[in-house]
């Protein structure tokens, strides 16, 4: 099993004092304080044996959770260490346009020396996304099969196409419905037609001088690309056109039946597209930990952490509750129809729920024994409490996790 440790990032503050200094984005020490904790945290994962060290693509957050991730944050992550592997989990694709993303992807993969990764995200968050893509006309989507997220999906896909084009050995032209390349289609006239003609790749011209082709330089480090994991997945659909793509899946949604389920639609899509993968091998799952001398201790933690803070006052607002139901749900809040409220997200829960594990090594180590034996997957992510808790605090459960957790899965 691999290992990649997980960052929001958040400016470090408790809540007191967000509400005290709001808007807290506006605090400069706190930027400085974040992001020395992001190389901290990168450098002690590194140093325990982790393979990965990511974040997700949020920004706009005044209140100073979910920070972003842009291509700068994960140079200055890889300049600050030596060996692991860093990206986003993931771009936002909606949001990019897919030119310059193909740009920043492959300037990033040469300047790291292939020392990066690439996530890709649909995006649910209006208040940035519907800003970024305001020119092709997406808004941000919950994945809930209405006419915004059909059209948010046909966007997404579409970035993706042009990568895969962008990262191939071919000049090629792109014609979608929200770009097209050459633009315009016809052809981009090219006074420097005769250059290109003699240096150039052959067919980018054309005899009158028209650009017909484009051809993505630089490409990738990596070949043909980095690796491509998908943002924390939700439905079968969703895992199986990742099989189809050959993109690891980190899936979001914790119950073993669920996640064995997802784990064998992988497995077939994949031999469906040529690839023989074992039950679990390019498949990802996404758990928080909290290590403590005994429970009590972790619940404490994690009510301080990203559970008690993130996911009760924030990320409930998303529908995300939806993703810690029990059976015993159904009948109060039928699945669909009455979203979870946050007061139900107790740490009980969450770990009823198998996303999250308390307690000892010991502890842990036997919920994340169940999820191998389950479905054997080849990436684990772990969700952290950087900018929650106080950075000793993050440190000391990462180095427990790195000295008696991890080397038994190796």
């Amino acid at each position: 099993m691999k290992f990649m440790f997980f960052v929001l990032p958040t400016l470090p503050a408790t809540l007191e004092e967000r509400k005290r200094l709001r808007p807290i984005a506006m605090h400069q020490e706190r930027w400085d304080r974040m992001i020395q904790e992001v190389v901290e945290c990168a450098q002690l994962a590194e140093e325990v044996g982790f393979d990965g060290f990511c974040f997700p693509e949020h920004h706009l957050h005044s209140e100073g959770v979910e920070m972003g991730s842009l291509p700068v944050l994960t140079q200055h992550v890889i300049h600050n260490t030596k060996r692991i592997k860093v990206g986003p989990i993931g771009y936002v694709l909606p949001g990019w346009n897919p030119l310059r993303l193909a740009l920043e992807i492959a300037w990033l993969d040469q300047l790291t020396k292939g020392r990066t990764f690439v996530g890709f995200a649909r995006g649910y968050q209006t208040r940035w996304l519907n800003q970024m893509a305001q020119k092709v006309d997406v808004s941000a989507t919950m994945s809930d099969k209405s006419e915004t997220d059909r059209v948010n999906r046909e966007a997404f896909e579409e970035v993706f196409r042009f990568l895969k084009l962008a990262w191939g050995t071919e000049p090629f032209s792109f014609k979608g419905k929200y770009y097209e390349y050459p633009h315009p289609q016809e052809g981009t006239p090219w006074p420097a037609a005769d250059w290109t003609r003699q240096y150039g790749f052959p067919g980018e011209v054309d005899e009158l001088g028209r650009i017909q082709k484009i051809n993505i330089v630089p490409k990738p480090y990596q070949k043909p690309h980095p690796p491509l994991f998908q943002a924390f997945s939700v439905s079968e659909a969703t895992i199986r056109w990742c099989a189809q793509e050959s993109i690891i899946p980190t899936v979001l949604l914790p119950q073993p039946p669920v996640v064995r389920q997802f784990a064998e639609a992988y497995q077939a899509e994949a031999e469906k597209a040529g690839r023989k993968l074992k039950l679990g091998e390019s498949f990802g799952v996404l758990h928080c930990v909290n290590i403590a001398e005994n429970k009590q201790k972790a619940y404490e933690l994690a009510e301080q952490g990203i559970l008690g803070v993130g996911f009760k006052q924030f990320f409930h607002h998303f529908g995300f509750s939806e993703a810690f139901r029990l059976p015993e749900d159904e009948a109060r809040y039928p699945s669909g129809k009455v979203m979870l409220p946050a007061s139900e997200l107790t740490m009980d829960r969450f770990e009823k729920n198998k996303f999250a594990y308390f307690g000892t090594p010991s502890d842990v180590i036997r919920e994340m024994d169940a999820v191998v034996e389950n479905v054997h997957p080849e990436w684990f992510v772990w969700q952290s409490d950087q900018g929650f808790l106080p950075l000793d605090q993050v440190k000391r459960q990462l180095e427990i996790f790195g000295k008696e957790i991890l080397p038994r899965y190796r």
